[in-house]
């Protein structure tokens, strides 16, 4: 019988990731309480790796070419870079404050007639609403007809009665005023001399009515709400960023914004606030984005998506993110040195798409292991315990994947071929 070479090769790659994975599972001797503690120059050198007992156990590894194929070890250099990430998040468009009146009389009365019946309907400032019919307004009126004919009738004679009569007028006019009539119902009023049952509202400000509340024959007190009008040229995403990302976030910032009602393209925003209080439940902070609306076609209440585009960190070193081995208490990577893949605990900072920034560590032109970490690690581990992997052998300055002779041949008969 004879034995086909590639298929040996994948049996004890196949049998070192299941022993890999057990390992990983199960932890080694020592964190189990089986295992003694190491003594003499070996332990000496794994505490100097790490400075603390989880790395202490990990030892270096080496690694023939051949098995660096077939493990799929990738190398890469640590350079200097400047990160750049993407920031995505969810918001909803919304009328810009600003940009929000709403209509309220002053005076008690009674609606008469309406304009604009409908919510929806556009608007232009100062275009009439709604006719309102109220008895204090039609005294006040009265009042100030009153107060012009006296003013007429003292009119040059220097006396303090052509200075009161003056001042009662101006009180008058006044009056009407914080009412919301306007000049020129005031001015045709003292031009006519005649007492118009109704005022009209008009709209205060060019836009869109987003809320009515109001029909014909209603009383209406001072205060209470008509309409909620909003000029719509200029609308607001409101968004929320994660806490973790708030300092890429800056004030005056573009973004780009996509809404689903209009696929494919890419609108332009500014970042125009960036609210002082954090969520304490979903741990984001709100953010609000202002941006053009020509042709009212972004509408409130449509849900949008905001991309930031951030820099993280400039000049920094960095290496891939799949590079470093997160242990849960420390980050790991291992280095290249002498043909020796020595574990190396380093400090990460800013992230990219694809990148890390390492604080501490590493410089620039370390030789690191971006693939097959968790393979290395834990042949790294096991090494550290004094045992093996089945098909292992240590070499003087780690470990070294070679499969021995009587191994192969205890290899299962279902691995062997005829």
């Amino acid at each position: 019988m004879t034995r086909s070479r590639g298929h040996i090769a994948r049996w004890w790659i196949a049998e070192f990731a299941v022993a890999a994975t057990l390992l990983a599972a199960c932890g080694s001797p020592e964190e189990q309480g089986m295992g003694t503690a190491e003594t003499g120059p070996q332990a000496d050198h794994s505490a100097h790796l790490s400075g603390g007992a989880e790395t202490a156990e990990r030892q270096a590894v080496q690694l023939s070419a051949e098995h660096e194929r077939a493990l799929g070890v990738v190398f890469v250099a640590t350079e200097r870079r400047t990160l750049e990430r993407t920031i995505r998040t969810v918001g909803r468009i919304v009328a810009a404050e600003p940009r929000v009146a709403e209509v309220t009389p002053k005076v008690s009365g009674f609606v008469e007639r309406l304009f604009v019946g409908t919510t929806g309907e556009e608007v232009r400032r100062g275009q009439p609403l709604l006719t309102l019919y109220s008895p204090d307004l039609v005294a006040a009126q009265e009042e100030l007809l009153t107060a012009k004919r006296l003013a007429e009738r003292v009119a040059g004679t220097g006396t303090d009665a052509e200075r009161g009569a003056t001042d009662m007028l101006e009180a008058a006019r006044r009056r009407l005023a914080w009412w919301d009539v306007t000049e020129e119902q005031i001015r045709r009023l003292e031009t006519t001399a005649e007492v118009t049952k109704t005022m009209t509202l008009v709209a205060p400000v060019s836009g869109v009515v987003l809320e009515k509340t109001v029909v014909e024959g209603q009383r209406v007190g001072p205060g209470q709400m008509l309409y909620r009008l909003a000029d719509l040229t200029v609308v607001w995403v409101e968004g929320d960023v994660f806490e973790r990302d708030l300092q890429l976030v800056e004030l005056g910032a573009e973004t780009h914004i996509e809404v689903s009602a209009y696929p494919g393209e890419h609108l332009m925003g500014t970042v125009s606030f960036i609210y002082p209080t954090v969520d304490v439940r979903s741990r984001t902070n709100r953010m609000r984005v202002t941006l053009p609306n020509p042709g009212f076609r972004l509408k409130p209440g449509m849900f949008a998506t905001v991309f930031f585009e951030a820099i993280s960190a400039i000049d920094a070193i960095a290496i891939p993110v799949d590079a470093v081995l997160v242990t849960g208490e420390r980050n790991l990577v291992f280095v290249r040195e002498d043909d020796v893949l020595v574990p190396r605990e380093v400090v990460m900072g800013a992230h990219a798409e694809e990148y890390v920034e390492i604080l501490a560590g590493l410089e620039v032109g370390d030789i690191v292991v971006a693939s097959a970490n968790f393979l290395i690690d834990a042949e790294s581990r096991l090494s550290g315990t004094g045992g093996q992997m089945p098909g292992m052998s240590h070499a003087e300055s780690g470990s070294a994947i070679e499969p021995s002779e009587g191994e192969v041949d205890a290899q299962p008969p279902e691995h062997r071929h005829d």
